[in-house]
């Protein structure tokens, strides 16, 4: 009879990339030029290259300082106090820095065609909670033109690509030095395949899509950092989950709702409207629509709270004002989104809720992307740090391809140190294959259901707005439907392509880290950014700042610590601008409405 180990297909690259969103591509094309000549290069990814991973939905832009009264200081300085001062700031800091350098090789190298003003230069339009507008696109599908380009020259390079490889475990060396491998199955046959590398980078991209609303496609379920938390990492920031506060709400018969309505809607100077048809935002914050994203998704949940809400239960955005052919020019992929859905973004009003966006918490790197393992790389979002509670609206691309540009120059030199494949534990190896089966010794039962009762737990008790007996209780509701998932099976018809196995599989990934990001929640007792604590509503002294640590012994046993910022380039309340720069240099929001004005 054939062993696990036996029936498991064994491959040897050099330089091993999971995922194929902006960090991948851009590490893959960066390690080709620093890796000695000859050294094999592998992409790997779930699905299609280019045609799958987060980068591609991004609509925004890409925020970089070029000038016009803009630094990289104005940028860390606007990334540092948006994070709320729990970013890594040296991370933080060579994200602005090197932004300028990306956009400018994503132009002229790899052949992206970004919106540009009368006079040649790149067009920057206004995110919410900047100080300066900066944020390059390509009119709303800004990630499309990204992606596309990119793709096109990974793929026409001698890079090995594993496509439709699910990656399922980091397999260590038998003493646990040093990374191995990566084990997949491959969803064409359904088998395992074990792949040794030198230097591995893990681009899987994160994907909340644990919540009842949510961006990312169902697919996107954060396999990597489950995987990360089996093999030992520490991981920081993980109650740190983005709400985008405009997801479109167009009822539960489509795949729509939850998909997001751009940040630059609000920029431009929409109005978000409760169900009364009342701007409501500056009842919250002096900045009105252009708060940070945290203080618009809270806003918008008190409304819904408050009974004001629409008939779908969010609030409405409004864009006539502006002008509906304006409107139908500068946001023509929105406009259409909306008409798909039944709704005229031009001329009329759209419901939106909060949508699980974006996740800031991740795995502990330096800023050369090295893991806490010989052979591991981290970069996009499942790398920790650079955003802290709070990411920009526009950083979320600059920071994958920054940061997947830099794992790629780095993988390429340290190759010349790691001369040797490294031999796997095979109990290791073994443990994972047998674990990623077991829905085959089970009975087979609906998962679309554990996974809904999964969205509404995490919507309910680990949203928007948090305490400790609303997170207790949603952990003890985690713990019964995880054993239930254990005990789900699948059909044993066949595994190639099996999207029912693959179902099983994103479940266990998405409890896996709703655990960490309720246990986390628990211990952060303040609030900030993305994280509010209903019970804890301050935000503590910004001088204490600490930032969460989760890690996961053998047994499967998780605990949370908390590790001290370090303020290495500047303290709170402290600026690193000069002393007669300009607090904004984004013209003032218009005055706040009244009564008497607030519905026109």
């Amino acid at each position: 009879m054939t062993t696990l180990l036996e029936s498991c297909e064994r491959h040897d690259t050099d330089i091993l990339i999971l995922g194929s969103g902006g960090a991948g591509l851009f590490a893959a094309l960066h390690a080709q030029q620093t890796a000695p000549a000859g050294t094999k290069i592998s992409l790997a990814v779930k699905g299609l290259i280019g045609k799958s991973g987060c980068t591609r939905m991004v609509q925004g832009g890409y925020n970089v300082a070029l000038g016009g009264g803009d630094t990289v200081e104005r940028h860390f300085m606007d990334t540092v106090i948006g994070g709320k001062w729990l970013p890594d700031q040296d991370m933080a800091w060579r994200l602005c820095e090197q932004a300028v350098v990306r956009i400018r090789e994503l132009e002229n190298e790899v052949g992206c065609f970004f919106d540009r003003n009368m006079d040649g230069s790149l067009h920057q339009k206004a995110f919410a909670g900047q100080t300066a507008d900066r944020t390059v696109h390509k009119g709303d599908l800004t990630g499309i033109e990204i992606i596309s380009r990119l793709m096109e020259q990974v793929l026409s390079q001698p890079i090995e690509k594993l496509q439709e490889h699910r990656a399922i475990a980091f397999v260590p060396t038998k003493d646990k030095s040093a990374l191995a491998g990566v084990l997949f199955i491959d969803m064409r046959s359904g088998g395992f395949r074990f792949v040794r590398a030198k230097t591995v980078l893990m681009a899987t991209g994160g994907g909340p899509t644990m919540y009842k609303y949510h961006t990312p496609s169902g697919d996107k379920t954060m396999d990597g950092l489950s995987m990360a938390l089996r093999l030992g990492l520490e991981v920081r920031d993980m109650e740190m989950v983005q709400f985008h506060p405009t997801g479109l709400l167009a009822g539960e018969h489509t795949r729509m709702t939850g998909t997001v309505l751009e940040e630059g809607l609000r920029g431009a100077g929409g109005h978000l409207l409760n169900g009364g048809d009342r701007r409501f935002m500056y009842d919250y914050d002096s900045s009105g629509e252009r708060a940070t994203r945290d203080v618009v998704s809270r806003a918008i949940y008190a409304e819904m709270r408050k009974s004001n809400a629409s008939p779908n239960g969010g609030v409405f955005i409004s864009m006539a004002h502006l002008g509906p052919e304006h409107v139908r020019t500068q946001f023509k992929g929105m406009v259409k989104r909306c008409a798909d859905s039944g709704f005229d973004l031009a001329a009329g009003k759209v419901e939106v809720v909060p949508t699980a966006h974006y996740f800031m918490g991740g795995v502990i790197v330096d800023t050369d992307t090295r893991a806490g393992i010989e052979g591991l790389y981290v970069a996009g979002e499942d790398a920790g740090g650079a955003h802290g509670s709070n990411r920009l609206g526009g950083n979320g691309v600059a920071n994958s391809t920054v940061y997947g540009g830099i794992a790629g120059d780095v993988m390429g030199r340290d190759i010349h140190k790691f001369t040797q494949l490294r031999d796997p534990d095979n109990e290791v190896l073994e443990q994972e294959m047998a674990a990623a089966l077991l829905p085959f010794s089970c009975p087979s039962v609906p998962l679309q259901p554990i996974r809904q009762t999964l969205q509404n737990i995490m919507w309910d008790h680990v949203g928007v707005m948090r305490t400790q007996a609303g997170m207790e209780a949603g952990l003890e509701k985690l713990d019964e439907l995880s054993a239930e998932v254990m005990a789900s099976g699948v059909s044993q018809d066949s595994r190639a392509f099996n999207l029912t196995w693959h179902d099983w599989l994103n479940l266990r990934s998405l409890c896996d880290i709703s655990h960490v990001i309720a246990k986390a929640g628990i211990a952060r007792e303040n609030s900030r950014g993305a994280h509010f604590r209903e019970d804890f509503p301050e935000a503590g002294d910004l001088n204490d700042s600490y930032f969460t640590v989760a890690k996961q012994a053998e047994d499967g046993a998780l605990t949370i610590s908390r590790r001290d910022v370090a303020f290495t380039i500047v303290s709170p309340g402290e600026t690193i601008l000069p002393e007669d720069a300009p607090a904004t240099l984004v013209a003032s929001p218009p005055p706040q409405m009244t009564e008497a004005n607030a519905s026109q």
